[in-house]
């Protein structure tokens, strides 16, 4: 019977280290606009559990305050995460009929924003709401101050357009079609384990950090549970969490 669950990472994290080699993770956290317990809740974890925060900011939504004492990195989740796909298809903020040139200043303009309310802990790294971004524009990107592109799943490229790199994540722990609370430790922990498997197999890019993707304002107490203990087992295995600022090189 197969391994699942915490057996199944465990054992998978062994084989890494068998083959004299450490397992690279890293974590974004999406949806951050305000100042609440929950970031702050965030917030403290990565610093006692001692793993680096990718913490996506929604420009045109983020308060001042969110940015006093902060200790993450700030990627930009989109611009305002206003849904513009026409009806019945996938959300997405950047519909196929929106005008590149209008996409670029809007994009832009939150970007300037941000940064200008981040300072040095901004990355100018676009992870798009939804984890849907038009490819079309992925070459644009330069050209509104983005030099990367983090979304979901397994990358096909490391470079996808001249100037911009990808990272993606690969563990969501929320059940968005479901219960829409934490997805379960079967299912995280299979979606970890998996890509750590591609990865050491060569079936995936090698050289992708396998990505562990929260949402803080929509955390049950299971999916803090659940956190607290991936960041403690997977340190404790010998696993490595690298800061966004190493995985997207200027």
């Amino acid at each position: 019977m197969a391994l699942v669950g915490w057996p199944a990472l465990e054992e998978e994290l062994g084989r890494w280290r068998d083959a004299g080699r450490t397992p690279e993770l890293w974590w974004r956290d999406d949806d951050a606009a305000t100042r609440s317990p929950a970031l702050e809740r965030l917030l403290a974890l990565s610093g006692s559990a001692r793993v680096p925060l990718a913490l996506a900011v929604v420009p045109l939504l983020a308060d001042e305050e969110i940015f006093a004492g902060l200790r993450a990195t700030v990627l930009m989740h989109g611009t305002d995460h206003v849904n513009r796909a026409a009806a019945g298809q996938k959300k997405t903020e950047f519909a196929a009929a929106e005008p590149e040139r209008a996409v670029l200043e809007r994009l832009a303009a939150a970007r300037e924003r941000l940064e200008g309310l981040a300072g040095d802990r901004f990355l100018p790294v676009l992870a798009p709401p939804w984890n849907r971004m038009r490819r079309d524009l992925l070459a644009r990107l330069p050209h509104a101050g983005l030099r990367g592109v983090s979304g979901y799943g397994a990358r096909k490229s490391a470079h996808p357009a001249a100037g911009v790199r990808e990272v993606n994540t690969h563990v969501d722990i929320i059940d968005w079609r479901g219960t829409r609370g934490f997805a379960g430790e079967e299912a995280a922990l299979g979606a970890l384990a998996g890509h750590l498997s591609a990865r050491l197999r060569n079936k995936a890019d090698a050289g992708e950090a396998t990505g562990v993707l929260t949402h803080h304002a929509v955390h049950d107490a299971a999916c803090w549970s659940f956190i607290e203990r991936l960041f403690e087992r997977t340190r404790a295995l010998g696993a490595r969490w690298s800061e966004a600022a190493g995985l997207f090189p200027s």
